[in-house]
């Protein structure tokens, strides 16, 4: 299953936004209001939303300053959620989530929307930095 998020303009430099994106305490400000629980523990991060399970984070993959790979620390869900950023000018660049799970059929059809809302939010919280 393959969703993507709209683009995003961001009000940093793609430099800037990279930096503000490998420092895992900043997602906090970009999960949504409905966040539970939220948790940094070395190279990943925990963290829950009302009505759902726990989900911890790993950074996998590092691409300096424009592209940030993390994936399921859990081998029962096999997912990644990449950002890719790219560079407009010296004070903005523009951002998009990618999320890639290798799901069964019926779970794929359950998690599909609240899944593409989740990286809508992420992509929209950017924007507002």
């Amino acid at each position: 299953m393959q969703l993507e998020s709209k683009k995003s303009i961001i009000k940093k430099s793609q430099k800037d936004f990279y930096q503000f994106l490998t420092n895992l305490e900043n997602f906090k400000q970009l999960m949504p209001e409905n966040i539970n629980k939220f948790e940094v523990d070395g190279d990943s991060f925990i963290f829950s939303l009302k009505g759902m399970p726990e989900i911890r984070l790993v950074m996998k993959e590092k691409k300096e300053f424009d592209q940030l790979v993390f994936g399921a620390a859990s081998s029962k869900l096999n997912f990644t959620l990449t950002t890719k950023i790219n560079a407009i000018d010296n004070n903005s660049c523009e951002s998009q989530l990618l999320f890639d799970g290798d799901f069964n059929p019926m779970m794929a059809m359950m998690v599909k929307g609240p899944l593409q809302k989740f990286i809508d939010t992420l992509a929209e919280n950017s924007s507002k930095l």
